[in-house]
């Protein structure tokens, strides 16, 4: 079984038997319009969907073997969340004031080349922003689990002993 979701609707998951195919994704598509067309979908998608779009939804990775295992992993996925959220951070601010130009393309103003080179160089940046912000939202889900698995191996299960 592979499950799916949207970007625009995390909370809405779409299951489809096998594994993650171009085929699976098409009938996932399938039950996305079928939403769709019974007014079921929390979210428009006006501007069209594609079935590349959907993001595939993994469980949490962290083996159950032993609990020295289960400890490193955990800490591990955490160690990757704290990198991905760095990358994130970085990428933000340029990111940001590459989108406040891409207005200039829907005015009726007139732009220069060096201008739209700019633009050209600063989707880069945007394609990084983005791509990180989804592996980031990705390693959180994980995070999560690795959090409380930590917890688990942190928290103290026998009562402290009192000298009398």
């Amino acid at each position: 079984m592979v499950q799916y979701t949207l970007v625009q609707s995390p909370e809405t998951i779409f299951t489809v038997p096998g594994k993650d195919s171009p085929k699976a994704r098409e009938k996932a598509m399938d039950q996305l319009m079928q939403l769709m067309d019974a007014g079921k979908l929390p979210t428009e998608l006006a501007d069209g969907f594609s079935p590349q779009q959907f993001i595939e939804v993994k469980e949490p990775t962290i083996a159950n073997s032993s609990d020295d295992d289960a400890i490193t992993q955990a800490v591990q996925v955490l160690s990757n969340l704290a990198t991905l959220k760095l990358k994130l951070q970085d990428s933000r601010t340029e990111a940001l004031q590459v989108r406040t130009k891409i207005d200039v393309l829907f005015s009726d103003d007139p732009v220069d080349e060096a201008e739209i080179a700019s633009l050209r160089e600063g989707f880069k940046a945007l394609k990084t922003y983005a791509q990180a912000n989804l592996k980031y939202r990705e390693a959180r889900a994980q995070a999560e689990y690795a959090r409380s698995v930590l917890d688990q191996a942190l928290s103290t299960s026998e009562p402290e002993k009192t000298v009398e």
